[in-house]
């Protein structure tokens, strides 16, 4: 599984493409309080239901508070046979609100 942290998430997110997307896996009243423009929310224990749906996508970056449901979440979808996925890790959304970097609500 290819892994980046939150600090690589956030240099590359201004030359990202509608070929790529950022999959939040946290829950619903989470991602209201605050979340990375563009990024579809998507609990970790419901990405089962939406691995048709990422296929279309070069690349998805996988995230969450701090890294253990995007691990989680990254896990099933590359079990589920998905070759796009990147885990993002170290921080999450807990440093990127820590960081003072912009969030759409």
């Amino acid at each position: 599984m290819q892994n980046i942290s939150i600090d690589e998430l956030h240099d590359l997110v201004g030359g990202l493409t509608e070929n790529h997307l950022i999959l939040d896996v946290r829950s619903p009243s989470e991602f209201r309080d605050g979340h990375i423009e563009g990024a579809q929310n998507t609990p970790h224990d419901e990405v089962g239901a939406i691995v048709e749906d990422l296929k279309k996508y070069k690349t998805v970056y996988v995230h969450c508070k701090m890294g253990g449901r995007a691990k989680a979440a990254s896990e099933t979808l590359i079990g589920s046979g998905l070759d796009n996925i990147v885990c993002v890790g170290d921080g999450g959304m807990h440093r990127w609100e820590e960081m003072g970097w912009p969030m759409a609500k």
